[in-house]
């Protein structure tokens, strides 16, 4: 049987990432996928009806626009081409006013009131530093930023605050401190712990700088393009091969884990120490889960805000004191009342996801691991609040909630589509304090989002975990 110098398990962003580098540098890889299609969270399918393309789980792609590791590929050639609306978010707030998120911080300043001042003098010195911070977003703590400190302090500051403390402190005025709340709420954590910050900032910032495009098509098209490449430079993947043994991997050099760090230490079994497996399994916190619904509509939205018509990505909920309710719940083991919604609208922008004259629409909010409460109800109360009449758009929906999740991902672990939670220091250390990649056995490592930089389609987990890999195997 063939030796593969590295094996891959999983066929997320990552693990197809890390495959790519490892083949491009000369080495034997295959990857071996559960699901009858690669892709992991990036891919799509007609979930509802002929004719209708929907991304199965993620569909925004603002930090893939900004990824160094896809940058560098000519991802254009293999049919991949990102689409951006008119503006990159809107979201709504009540009697069809919206805060909006423009690509220039003046325009975007010049809508927030009173905030206006403040929204550009935060944002001006951040965005006009964004190669340099780059290091911060998509690099491990081991690959600190070294250009320009003073930036990277200046932003970590900032980032090491509460979404909601700094937008109390910083804002006066609804719009500004209901835009970074949403953008906050990827944490998928209550927005008055210390650190959602991070993420509220790191969103604003790209929404200036790459925009949040998505992928004509489908964001299978980007999957398609990195399988292309991986099998030009002589990599093999295989799907339909679900891997719950460490013994029914092929015989290999090392292994790399695209998957959830529970997941890892449960196939590897005996081939990881039991107190490593110990520290993941009782240390590494599990995220909430998802409950997303794709909606089949027979014509646009209608939206009260005229505005939420020329973007792609809307924060549905309300102001910020909404979206931080929202958000709390989850953490204490409830399901919001009123929850706070995640919409993309690509059909308006990209007329091949959906039959002339209808269009698709994709919406999920957050709800505790392993939830198994309906919230389809309350999650259309929300549309039709900021959408009056989004109900009788509806010709078909597809359900999905945080076991249909694990069902067609097995790492997606009660819905955890973060591949566990990015909060406290498990948004530095994941999936523990140690370096980042490696395992007690020299022969296994993490290249999935359960390590850094963490969640989102940006390759850059199995980019540096394949650096990792790429030196274990020049050393053996």
């Amino acid at each position: 049987m063939k030796r593969y110098d590295a094996v891959v398990v999983g066929s997320g962003p990552n693990g197809l990432a890390a495959a790519l580098v490892l083949a491009r540098a000369g080495h034997s890889v295959k990857v071996l996928e559960g699901q009858p299609t690669f892709g992991g969270g990036a891919r799509s399918m007609a979930l509802t009806k002929p004719g209708f393309v929907h991304d199965i789980c993620s569909a925004i792609h603002p930090l893939a626009a900004g990824s160094p590791f896809f940058s560098s590929l000519p991802l254009e050639r293999y049919g991949v081409r990102f689409i951006h609306s008119d503006v990159p978010l809107v979201h709504p707030l009540e009697g069809g006013d919206a805060a909006v998120l423009h690509r220039s911080i003046d325009e975007t300043a010049a809508g927030l009131g009173p905030d206006e001042k403040a929204w550009r003098r935060l944002m001006t010195p951040l965005v006009s530093g964004f190669e340099d911070l780059k290091g911060l977003i998509y690099n491990p703590l081991t690959k600190p930023p070294l250009k320009a400190p003073f930036l990277a302090a200046r932003f970590g500051l900032k980032a090491l605050e509460s979404a909601m403390g700094f937008a109390h402190d910083t804002f006066v005025g609804p719009k500004a401190k209901a835009l970074l709340a949403g953008c906050a709420a990827h944490s998928f954590s209550p927005l008055t712990t210390p650190l959602t910050n991070a993420f509220g900032l790191i969103l604003a910032i790209t929404g200036h700088t790459v925009g949040w495009p998505f992928i004509e098509g489908g964001s299978q098209k980007l999957v398609d393009a990195l399988v292309a490449m991986i099998r030009e430079a002589g990599g093999e993947l295989e799907a339909n091969q679900p891997v719950e043994r460490f013994e029914q991997l092929p015989p290999h050099r090392l292994v790399l884990f695209d998957t959830h760090a529970h997941v890892m230490t449960r196939v590897c079994g005996e081939a990881l120490p039991a107190g490593y497996r110990r520290r993941i399994e009782r240390g590494f916190r599990k995220g909430p889960g998802v409950f997303k619904v794709d909606y089949a509509l027979d014509g646009p939205m209608p939206w009260a805000a005229p505005i939420a018509a020329r973007t792609s990505c809307l924060h549905v909920c309300g102001d910020a004191e909404a979206v931080a309710e929202s958000e709390a719940a989850p953490a204490d083991g409830r399901v919001p009342e009123r929850p706070y919604v995640l919409v993309a609208q690509h059909s308006p922008f990209d007329p091949s996801r959906a039959p002339a004259g209808q269009q698709t629409l994709w919406a999920y909010c957050h709800v505790p691991n392993g939830s198994t409460v309906d919230m389809t109800a309350r999650l259309e109360a929300q549309l039709e609040r900021f959408a009056p009449g989004f109900s009788q758009r509806v010709i078909a929906r597809h359900v999905k909630a945080p076991a249909d999740f694990e069902a067609t991902n097995a790492s997606y672990l009660g819905g955890d589509i973060s591949a566990g939670a990015v909060e406290g220091l498990q948004l530095f250390f994941r999936p523990t304090i140690g370096l980042p990649y490696v395992t007690p056995n020299p022969a296994v490592l993490v290249c999935s989002a359960s390590a850094p930089p963490g969640p989102g389609v940006h390759g850059m987990s199995g980019y540096w975990a394949a650096q990792t890999a790429l030196a274990r195997l020049r050393r053996s």
